[in-house]
């Protein structure tokens, strides 16, 4: 495909195509509607009737990510306190589309985007609950279903810091001086390098737009789980910093079953970097409302 734009991806699939294709393996959908939901980096996402969710990956480096999902994911169900699409319907690849596709049962749910921090403390346990369980895991399950193992090196603290900085200036005219000044401060007061290595099963990608809250505002579904890798618990357990006020931290870690120093700096991270990166890409999308749940993301986490 021609277009260097690195959003290009290398097989758009239409809603035309999606039906057509779910059509011909699940004869069964065939008559149930199919609309575009969205589509991220890996991913172009359908919603047929109104019970199921199709991806279809974008790009052939997500192909190996559906098809450890559908592994996988699975033999999560046992470990699960929160619910989680679990997939249904496995597709093939075939002449027409060149990749495996998956199904699952839609979820309902809101992002909790604009939450006021009383109702967030609401989720303290459950989140820390459905993170000890997910990370008891056994790491050689999960490698077997083809997880790859810190392939982000999430550890390497001083290489983080570097592209934070570079994040930093990238967005710096989109953020009060205040907002710039907080998180210039964090940074200059990073001093440690990289803390030491631990593994465990990760959704690897726990932020608020893969989080859905019921009515009342608490966390009721995790979604989005192409980034299930094996690496440090930190980078799930960054919610405690991006999504939770501080007073309500306390009972999260104790509910978790502790965390040491290096973990809770390295968790407060990765609130401060993923946020970051969904700033940059909601800055560049124009979508105010994600650019502002982010910002109060990094101020949360910031914040003790």
């Amino acid at each position: 495909m021609g277009g260097t734009n690195v959003w290009d991806a290398e097989w758009e699939v239409n809603e035309e195509q999606a039906r057509t294709l779910i059509g011909r393996q699940f004869p069964q959908l065939s008559s149930k509607q199919v609309k575009r939901l969205g589509w991220g980096w890996d991913n172009t996402v359908f919603l047929i009737g109104d019970e199921y969710v199709f991806r279809f990956p974008r790009r052939t480096f997500a192909v190996g990510s559906i098809r450890m999902e559908g592994k996988l994911l699975p033999k999560l169900e046992a470990y699960m306190t929160i619910p989680y699409p679990k997939p249904l319907f496995y597709g093939e690849a075939s002449d027409e589309y060149p990749a495996p596709f998956l199904g699952y049962a839609y979820m309902p749910g809101d992002f909790p985007i604009g939450l006021t921090e009383e109702c967030r403390a609401l989720s303290a346990e459950t989140l820390a609950k459905f993170l000890r369980r997910l990370h008891e895991f056994p790491v050689q399950a999960a490698l077997k279903c083809g997880v790859q193992q810190d392939h982000r090196k999430l550890t390497d603290i001083a290489s983080r810091k570097v592209k934070l900085e570079g994040f930093l200036s990238k967005v710096v005219e989109h953020l009060s001086p205040e907002e710039s000044g907080v998180i210039e401060a964090y940074i200059s007061r990073l001093q440690k390098d990289r803390v030491e290595p631990v593994n465990a099963l990760l959704h690897g990608d726990l932020h608020f737009k893969n989080m859905l809250v019921n009515e009342n505002g608490i966390v009721s579904g995790i979604i989005d789980w192409g980034d299930l890798s094996v690496g440090h618990p930190a980078c799930d357990l960054s919610v405690a910093y991006s999504f939770l006020p501080p007073y309500a931290r306390g009972v999260f870690f104790e509910t978790y079953g502790g965390a040491d120093k290096e973990t809770k700096l390295l968790a407060r991270l990765i609130a401060v970097y993923i946020p970051m990166l969904i700033l940059m890409q909601a800055v560049d999308d124009g979508n105010e409302a994600i650019a502002a749940e982010a910002k109060s993301n990094i101020m949360r986490a910031l914040s003790d």
